[in-house]
């Protein structure tokens, strides 16, 4: 376990080489998409419906809301996080993006 949370806070990417219970472990998915947002495609079901980790995803890479839950796709709050992170990663999302003028 050590050794896999040390891979996924130097790249994220090294999530898809650990056992699929180390991908069910919240504490080694969070680091590895708190590096790399895009791990989020690589962690195991149940946290892609976990707004925390959801949002720390989408803050790291707004491209990683594609890997969200459906109903998170959907909340304006992340949909606004993700485009912050970049503005053409929420292109066509169901969800509206009000400017800082609309707050």
């Amino acid at each position: 376990r050590e050794l896999v949370l040390d891979a996924v806070r130097q790249n994220g990417s090294a999530l898809p080489c650990a056992a699929e219970e180390l991908r069910q472990d919240r504490e080694i998915v969070l680091q590895a998409v708190q590096q790399n947002g895009l791990a989020l495609q690589w962690a195991a079901d149940m946290f892609r419906n976990d707004r925390e980790l959801v949002l720390h995803a989408v803050r790291q890479t707004g491209e990683a809301s594609d890997w969200a839950a459906e109903e998170l796709q959907h909340d304006p709050m992340l949909t606004l996080d993700a485009a912050r992170a970049n503005p053409f990663a929420v292109q066509g999302s169901a969800a509206p993006v009000c400017s800082v003028f609309d707050v």
